[in-house]
């Protein structure tokens, strides 16, 4: 019961030191800080985002406000702003993964987030802290900043979310365009030889293919995953295996999405199929081919992994303490027990495939002004506010997926 706490945390947590004892972030511990900061129960996943039929549609990210000069918009600053994302969340590792391809990590601070309680009633929250506070702002969970920049709000806190610290406000949590404004609008403080991920020329091009990605590849797991009726299961079963097909093909003859070098669409790709190889299949359900038996697929995944700042952010299953008391799943009494250094090993074959193999970014063009670089960041349809234009997933691309429209035009000069 919340009164147990009502003496405060330092009390409780003296008599827990002087008893031994750690003091575990329960579900009684997370409504007594709810309690304290108003905050609101998290609303539920499949209640919340599945239609009639049972086909799952996810929500659209509430805070969108861009990065730009126009007025209203986000202004890209230097120490006030802070990633909130978690290792278990595909979404989040995409901005952490493209801030640090950039070196901007003196310039956008990050926290890893987790579950509050045993049933995550109060959603993303900070306890690895001493008072389950956030060290950065104070708040003792994740929705509360989304509170403080919208006092109404009532949807889910989700991962990543970008937040301003300084004013203690959740900015934007749009992971459809989240990297693109790190690699677009804080252009003036990247490192020297920071790579050009989305290259002023073909951002038509990322921009179309990236939102293709989404509901086919991206959310296409998790199609599977929230879906409450067969139908809205095969849906998702269809669209990410057909997708994959597509990828397969075109790696074949590409080293990268778009040819020679990564771009921002690469990093895309690489969190969510790393983290369905290494968590999600196994739980879903039946699949037509694992990640590692689509050929191309899974070579040049092998090769992203060979890059420290993919790496970095990969999460790998942890082991079950008794695998024998319990029948426990594959991911708690196998896959832990893979050396996936040694199965994330690359020969880098793929070299071959490339103009320029002993280079795997694209450099920014010479003259390139940091003006020049910042074009406007284009809107995606896939945060509608208008149900029936999300759930619309038949998404068609002016150039199949199987085929690279930027094919020898990445070129360094």
């Amino acid at each position: 019961m919340v009164e147990v706490f009502s003496c405060g945390l330092a009390e409780h947590r003296k008599k827990a030191q002087e008893d031994n004892k750690e003091i575990v972030y329960t579900d009684n511990l997370a409504r007594y800080f709810a309690k304290i900061s108003h905050s609101k129960p998290r609303p539920q996943i499949k209640k919340e985002e599945t239609d009639e039929n049972g086909f799952w549609i996810r929500q659209p990210n509430l805070l969108t406000t861009p990065f730009g000069e126009k007025e209203g918009e986000l202004k890209a600053d230097k120490d006030r702003y802070i990633i909130y994302w978690a290792r278990t969340c595909n979404w989040s590792n995409r901005p952490v993964i493209a801030r640090d391809l950039l070196g901007l990590q003196d310039v956008i601070k990050d926290y890893i987030v987790g579950q509050t309680g045993e049933s995550n009633e109060y959603g993303w929250g900070f306890p690895r802290e001493w008072d389950f506070k956030d060290p950065n702002t104070g708040v003792y969970f994740l929705s509360d900043l989304y509170l403080n920049t919208k006092p109404d709000f009532t949807g889910r806190a989700t991962t990543p979310t970008l937040a301003d610290y300084k004013e203690k406000k959740a900015v934007n949590n749009d992971y459809h365009r989240m990297t693109n404004y790190l690699e677009v609008q804080f252009r003036k403080y990247q490192k020297a030889d920071a790579p050009d991920l989305y290259p002023v020329k073909y951002r038509k091009e990322i921009d179309e293919f990236n939102d293709w990605l989404f509901p086919n590849i991206n959310d296409g797991h998790y199609r599977m995953a929230f879906a409450t009726s067969p139908e809205g299961y095969k849906d998702g079963h269809r669209a990410f295996h057909a997708g994959l097909e597509k990828l397969d093909k075109r790696l074949e003859t590409n080293r990268f999405l778009f040819g020679d070098y990564i771009t921002d669409s690469d990093i895309r790709v690489y969190v969510s199929l790393i983290k369905w190889e290494l968590d999600f299949y196994v739980n879903v359900g039946p699949q037509v081919k694992r990640i590692t038996e689509y050929k191309n697929v899974w070579e040049y995944i092998k090769e992203l992994y060979s890059v420290p700042e993919f790496k970095r952010y990969t999460n790998f299953p942890k082991l079950d303490d008794n695998p024998i008391i319990k029948f426990g799943t594959y991911l708690t009494r196998i896959a832990p027990r893979i050396n996936w250094d040694e199965e994330l090993k690359t020969d880098h074959s793929r070299k071959a495939l490339s103009a320029d193999p002993e280079n795997i970014f694209l450099k920014h063009p010479k003259g390139e002004t940091v003006e020049d670089y910042q074009t406007e960041i284009s809107q995606t349809h896939w945060n509608s506010l208008d149900f029936n234009v999300r759930k619309n997933k038949d998404f068609k691309l002016s150039v199949d997926a199987s085929i690279n429209p930027l094919k020898g035009k990445l070129k360094n000069e």
